[in-house]
């Protein structure tokens, strides 16, 4: 698996549902993770078959680094019950998020910052209520990655449409 795949992997669950991949972008690093997480975090790419929808690569740069600065106890809520219980939902609803992005996507003015944003946050807040309970801490540590990463992209955007998209989506869902 490429670092690209990966990061892909990890930017589009925080995007979808802010439940999954938010920890590490290595197969080697998410081999410390409990069974269900290292599977969620190599396979969910997967289980979230988009077609058009495109993460921009500064959102997936500023994502990432988010990421790779997790601490220890924020990777704590990486349990095996979390992410057995994400990975049953991805994999019962994946094909219809997926279409809803990919359809929201399309639909959104450019450009792609815009896009991303716009569809993304629609998706986020359809599906998030559905997601299990069990994943509620992961939820909490995606929407903080989510803000954070929102907050960095709105400074630094030369772009304005693309500034006005991502702090308008900074709120979060």
């Amino acid at each position: 698996m490429t670092f690209s795949r990966t990061a892909r992997s990890t930017v589009l669950a925080a995007a979808l549902l802010s439940v999954t991949a938010l920890a590490v972008p290595s197969p080697a690093q998410a081999a410390s993770f409990p069974p269900a997480c290292q599977e969620a975090l190599l396979e969910t790419l997967d289980k979230f078959p988009v077609v058009d929808f495109t993460v921009p690569d500064k959102a997936k740069n500023t994502m990432m680094g988010e990421v790779l600065g997790l601490s220890e106890a924020d990777q704590m809520v990486f349990t095996e019950k979390a992410c057995a219980a994400w990975n049953s939902w991805a994999t019962d609803n994946g094909k219809a998020v997926a279409t809803d992005l990919d359809t929201r996507y399309r639909n959104a003015a450019g450009p792609v910052c815009n896009k991303f944003a716009k569809s993304s946050l629609a998706t986020i807040k359809k599906y998030a209520p559905n997601i299990p309970a069990e994943t509620r801490e992961l939820e909490k540590l995606a929407k903080r990655i989510w803000v954070s990463s929102m907050e960095k992209l709105t400074a630094d955007a030369t772009n304005a449409d693309c500034r006005a998209a991502y702090d308008a989506a900074k709120a979060g869902w």
